[in-house]
């Protein structure tokens, strides 16, 4: 009898592009808050986008935000905590439903948001000039998320009969 061979992919091959889109990430999320600290931003880098829209709407609950954000449920109630601890959002008990909490920006997070946005113009240029060097990463993801949403992976296998 003969042994299967093993033939496993590089980790760098394509079948990895999740892995690879997710160095992306973190790289940016890494660098994103050296910069952070230099502004004096505490907000989580992970979290701007919540705060962003928590401060758009003034109030909303978790399953609002996770709507909005095209985030999990889940996610967004992972991130809350810590930003209750930082003080930069607080919450309330829905009149409705007293098992739904309504969170909101406090003071000190809309200060926070403030020196956020004074940041954003000095990230959109960085960026402008990384998309000068190797073409307009942002666009080229959407388009991809897109391809995907409207014809999944699994569409996309030429599946052995």
């Amino acid at each position: 009898m003969t042994e299967a061979k093993h033939n496993p992919a590089s980790i760098d091959d394509v079948v990895f592009l999740g892995r690879a889109v997710e160095r992306l990430s973190v790289l940016i999320a890494e660098q994103s808050q050296m910069v952070f600290d230099t502004m004096g931003i505490v907000i989580p880098v992970r979290s701007c986008s919540l705060m962003t829209v928590l401060a758009m709407r003034g109030a909303a609950s978790a399953a609002d935000l996770a709507r909005e954000l095209g985030h999990s449920h889940q996610l967004v109630m992972q991130k809350i905590p810590k930003l209750v601890r930082l003080g930069l959002i607080r919450h309330r008990n829905d009149d409705d439903d007293a098992r739904r909490r309504i969170f909101m920006p406090t003071d000190e997070g809309l200060s926070q948001l403030a020196k956020f946005e004074q940041c954003t113009v000095l990230i959109r240029a960085a960026y402008a000039g990384l998309f000068a060097e190797v073409g307009d990463v942002r666009q080229f993801v959407d388009r991809a998320a897109d391809a995907l949403n409207e014809r999944p992976l699994d569409e996309r296998i030429n599946w052995p009969i």
